[in-house]
């Protein structure tokens, strides 16, 4: 019914501690990540991207948004997340395009939430640091490290590798989290 692909492995980990979703926000392409997290240990679960196809008239918008929420929403009944994180917007110069974006982003915010997930944010270069090493790596250096880091992924297109690479940041910020507050209940006693 809605234009909708997914590149979808088993995960390799059984009984896996946490699966987390990354979200790339686009109001045409709208990209995601599934990744289970066990101990260091990450896997490949899915990838793909959530397609809106513009249309003509006034309701354009609102029925690309929803075309939009009803394929995330399946992607989060389809497999479960337990964390979710999305990249935050930069504004450009097209301050319409930002916005538009910006809606896009709402969604991308509003539906892993009407599931009960605390949302991460990211800045396109804290997330690119984080997986690649360096902040401005273009593309092409993203999506190779995704595919270091997730051995035997067949990434579905640059917005799913961006997905990808947000869901690898959101699981290092959480274990990171996860070592602080392990290490200040042992230090309180």
């Amino acid at each position: 019914m809605f234009p909708f692909r997914a590149n979808s492995i088993k995960s390799q980990t059984k009984g896996a501690s946490m699966r987390v979703l990354g979200i790339d926000p686009g109001l045409r392409n709208l990209g995601w990540g599934v990744i289970d997290v066990t101990g260091a240990k990450l896997s490949h679960v899915a990838n793909g991207i959530c397609h809106s196809a513009p249309g003509e008239g006034e309701g354009d918008l609102a029925q690309r948004l929803l075309t939009l929420l009803t394929q995330l929403t399946e992607v989060l009944r389809t497999y479960a997340p337990d964390a979710a994180a999305v990249e935050n917007t930069f504004v450009n110069k097209d301050a319409v395009a930002t916005l538009k974006l910006g809606q896009a982003r709402g969604i991308a915010l509003l539906v892993p939430a009407q599931f009960g997930l605390t949302v991460g944010e990211y800045a396109p270069n804290a997330v690119k640091k984080c997986v690649v090493g360096v902040g401005h790596a273009d593309k092409g250096q993203v999506d190779h490290r995704v595919k270091v880091q997730l051995p035997g992924v067949k990434i579905t297109g640059p917005d799913a590798a961006d997905a990808l690479a947000i869901a690898i940041c959101h699981a290092h910020h959480l274990q990171s989290a996860g070592r602080l507050m392990a290490a200040m209940k042992k230090a309180a006693g």
